[in-house]
């Protein structure tokens, strides 16, 4: 059975004995062979998933390895810039001992190797940040890989929702694995990649502004300078800010005209609704439930719901706010069409100071406007608009 967690705890052990024996060292050259027959094993195919670390947390392809959280290799390789390493081939096992050196090198800080006859060595491996890698210089990578059609986290968004609906606690490990594989997505050596789902049907507007909101919560808290494990909370937290819309009737998410008082007044209770759920489902997920509280709360106080006495939102609301209004927006809704992102943008900068945390709608317009930032539109049956710069 193919075991990456085998691979992995080979791979650790073989770096530790490359530190303690020089090149030719019987343990040495037992540790490479030991290693590189894990990496055959786990790769009998023409499939290479790739491994990602990332806070605390190890990925094999999508898959979250359990074994592996917080193993301390993950932060070291993390800590000299190796978040993620690929495989383009089946390396050879002399590719394979040079990707080791490579490694080794960044980790005992080891000047790099830059001659022309390194430079022409193809190692049949890849890795750097979390993400493909590409140089600024590059074109953009092909649209069509893995992690950007997101046809399985729409339908575990389809699923989680269908869970509430039918009553049950929301599924927080499938709502993190959600989150764990956007942030994979979006990322690039050269830049980052916003990849937004285009509405389909408009009864599934909920499920796709959820995954929009969490994508963009996380480019904007990241952006900001949160750390990364707060940058996936506020991604969960975007993620389910909307959870409480579960409890409303379709035909009044859809309903194409304007809301009737009663409409209106079953619409606004979505964010009292949404905290309720989450805390009910895990005590733990207390920034999830304050956003899903707060996130129509303007920051002068207007809004809904109603507050007793002007306060300030956390930060999380105040991020999820601004990146709610935008992909709403943005989004084709039965009562109009879609804003073009200038128009969208202005909007936010007209309502900074009112509306939204001035500093947030500055720093969410920045990032867009960013010209190694690209919004990417996709259908959610993995059908791929043109790209919109962002």
């Amino acid at each position: 059975m193919n075991d990456p967690v085998r691979f992995l705890n080979a791979f650790a052990h073989t770096l530790s004995a490359m530190t303690l024996y020089p090149e030719g060292h019987p343990a040495r050259e037992h540790a490479i062979d030991a290693a590189f027959g894990e990496l055959e094993a786990l790769y009998p195919g023409d499939q290479f998933e790739p491994f990602t670390f990332l806070e605390g947390e190890v990925l094999f392809g999508r898959e979250s390895l359990r074994e592996m959280r917080e193993w301390p290799w993950a932060s070291r390789l993390a800590a000299v810039g190796i978040a993620r390493i690929e495989f383009d081939h089946r390396p050879s096992r002399d590719q394979f001992e040079g990707f080791l050196e490579e490694v080794q090198a960044r980790l005992t800080n080891v000047p790099a190797d830059t001659t022309d006859q390194r430079q022409m060595r193809d190692l049949g491996v890849r890795f750097g940040s979390v993400g493909i890698e590409f140089s600024p210089t590059d074109a953009a990578p092909p649209l069509t890989a893995a992690g950007l059609e997101l046809v399985d986290e729409v339908d575990t968004m389809h699923w989680l929702e269908a869970e509430v609906v039918a009553g049950h606690a929301i599924p927080i490990a499938e709502a993190e694995a959600v989150v764990r594989s956007l942030a994979v997505a979006m990322r690039a050596d050269y830049g980052m990649w916003l990849p937004l789902i285009e509405l389909k049907e408009f009864d599934q507007y909920t499920t796709t502004h959820s995954l929009n909101v969490s994508v963009l919560t996380m480019a904007l808290a990241e952006a900001v300078g949160l750390a990364p494990r707060e940058v996936r909370a506020a991604g969960v937290a975007g993620l389910l800010h909307d959870v409480g819309k579960t409890r409303i009737p379709l035909a009044v998410l859809i309903k194409p005209g304007k809301l009737s008082d009663e409409e209106r007044a079953i619409m606004n209770r979505h964010p009292v609704d949404g905290a309720k759920l989450i805390l009910q489902s895990d005590e733990d997920l207390d920034l999830a439930a304050v956003v899903a509280y707060e996130h129509h709360i303007m920051l002068n106080g207007g809004g809904y719901p109603a507050l007793h006495y002007v306060r300030g939102c956390a930060l999380g609301s105040r991020l999820v706010h601004v990146c709610d209004v935008y992909d709403a927006l943005s989004t084709r809704r039965p009562y109009r069409d879609a804003w073009p992102q200038a128009r969208t943008l202005a909007y936010l900068q007209e309502r900074a100071g009112t509306e939204f945390d001035p500093q947030l709608a500055q720093a969410f317009t920045a990032m867009m406007l960013r010209g190694d930032v690209n919004v990417q539109r996709l259908n959610p049956d993995g059908a791929m608009p043109d790209a919109v710069p962002g």
